[in-house]
């Protein structure tokens, strides 16, 4: 039987409520994520990827030998080598 490792819902989602928009999990090695819309305007999206990008960048300062700068400079990189050129662009439906 497969298990599946989730994450812990953050403490302050806990204490006072929220919505989950996004969760995002490796799967023999490709990406699998559900999404909700979320916001009315598709630029907050853009927001939430930057914070996402910074807490990222944090752990990897945290746990690795980089620094919170290289982290995000590796991840910013990255993001904009898949956004200009994607290695898979997947599909996506809508499931409710």
């Amino acid at each position: 039987m497969a298990t599946f490792d989730a994450l812990h819902v953050p403490p302050t989602a806990l204490e006072h409520g929220g919505v989950e928009v996004l969760r995002a999990a490796i799967v023999e090695g490709g990406l699998h994520v559900s999404l909700r819309r979320a916001f009315d305007d598709p630029q907050a999206w853009g927001m939430l990827i930057a914070d996402v990008a910074r807490h990222a960048a944090r752990i990897f300062a945290k746990e690795t030998k980089l620094t919170e700068d290289e982290a995000l400079e590796r991840i910013r990189a990255m993001f904009d080598a898949e956004m200009d050129a994607p290695t898979d662009p997947g599909t996506t439906s809508a499931i409710s």
